[in-house]
């Protein structure tokens, strides 16, 4: 019953990792035009926008730099960190 948790909790842990790395190839890809266009930045623009949508709204850029991205980032991370952990605890109360 172990091993089902722990296989649960690395997968979970693997799919926040994922869409981390998806917002920084956003991030990134934002400096080029050229990857906005191509079929895998559209790609990645559509799973990452509505999250970063929401930072957008409530965070206006300071002349060119748009720094919600960056909070965006940051806050994506203490959420995972903590829903990673809730999902450790139940696991752990439920004896997987």
């Amino acid at each position: 019953m172990i091993l089902v948790g722990s296989t649960i909790l690395q997968f979970g842990q693997f799919l926040f990792d994922v869409y981390y790395w998806l917002i920084l190839i956003a991030i990134f890809g934002s400096w080029f035009p050229q990857f906005q266009s191509s079929k895998v930045g559209v790609w990645v623009y559509k799973l990452v926008e509505p999250y970063l949508g929401l930072f957008r709204r409530f965070i206006p850029p300071l002349g060119a730099i748009d720094f919600s991205p960056i909070i965006a980032l940051f806050a994506f991370r203490f959420i995972s960190r903590f829903a990673l952990e809730g999902l450790r605890q139940s696991l752990n109360m439920i004896g997987a």
